[in-house]
């Protein structure tokens, strides 16, 4: 039964390179596509971001080899993680790059897939659910909602520098996106929340940080603008975490359906007494 939702899918050709998103965190989020994948590659190259247990669906005798970046820490360049798929390839390898969430939405996978491209090794991309929406939907916080955006802005949190980008055009995001969704955010978040409340933003709106997303050490905290950095220090969350900002946050009252395996009480409306206005 297992072998025949696998019949008829792509083989991973020897030295070739599939780019693939393994999700935010759960392993019922890898696709049929990634899943595929490790069960036939014989190197697959990881992020920090893979859950260990999608890992643990590898075909036996696959070799692990890790090429995780986290900031601050000591990290593999990523020159050199792109040539070792090439490397890996020509040596004659099934090589699966496997990625938290989609390989491209902040995941680098352009850049690999553009050295492949360059040294010219055969690649597939197969997409992932990202943590921006996928982490956000296990904390029970939409991405959009009909009476709250009709827009929502997908952006990094720091540059290939690790400082807070300043190509972003943080007025104009403040002041024409309602939702606003962030990846790697936490370690400069008092200027990045400074800057949304410069550019016109309610020091009350609400914010949620959520953290481990899709696995069991999922941990979310609810706060404000002008209270988010201070409230991140004192409950002494670390990355990895999405963070979002805008009026979907306050539908987790009624859409926190892990919360509520666990007992919680959801909120029949969760906008009760508070007026919306739908700003795109």
């Amino acid at each position: 039964m297992i072998d025949d939702l696998f019949a008829g899918l792509p083989a991973l050709e020897k030295g070739s390179v599939w780019l693939v998103g393994a999700g935010p965190g759960d392993p019922g989020l890898l696709t049929l596509h990634a899943a595929n994948a490790l069960r036939q590659a014989d190197v697959i190259v990881h992020d920090a971001l893979v859950n260990e247990d999608c890992l643990k669906l590898a075909r036996p005798g696959a070799v692990l080899e890790f090429a995780g970046k986290r900031g601050g820490k000591p990290s593999p360049k990523q020159r050199h993680i792109s040539l070792r798929l090439v490397e890996l390839a020509r040596a004659g390898n099934r090589v699966l790059r496997l990625k938290g969430g989609d390989p491209f939405v902040f995941g680098r996978g352009g850049e690999e897939a553009l050295t492949l491209v360059e040294h010219q090794v055969p690649f597939r991309i197969v997409p992932g659910i990202t943590a921006g929406i996928g982490g956000l939907a296990y904390a029970g916080i939409p991405v959009t909602h009909r009476e709250v955006n009709h827009a929502v802005t997908f952006l990094t949190g720091h540059d290939s520098s690790g400082l807070v980008p300043d190509r972003i055009n943080w007025q104009g995001i403040a002041s024409g996106s309602p939702v606003i969704v962030m990846y790697m955010a936490m370690k400069h978040i008092g200027a990045i929340t400074a800057n949304l409340i410069a550019g016109g933003r309610s020091p009350d709106e609400p914010v949620a940080f959520v953290c481990n997303a899709a696995t069991p050490e999922q941990a979310v905290l609810e706060t404000t603008l002008s209270r988010a950095e201070a409230d991140v220090e004192a409950a002494g969350l670390e990355p990895p975490a999405i963070v979002v900002v805008g009026e979907v946050v306050r539908l987790r009252a009624a859409l926190d359906w892990i919360g509520a395996l666990d007992g919680r009480k959801l909120a029949v409306d969760p906008f009760a007494n508070r007026i919306l206005r739908n700003p795109a």
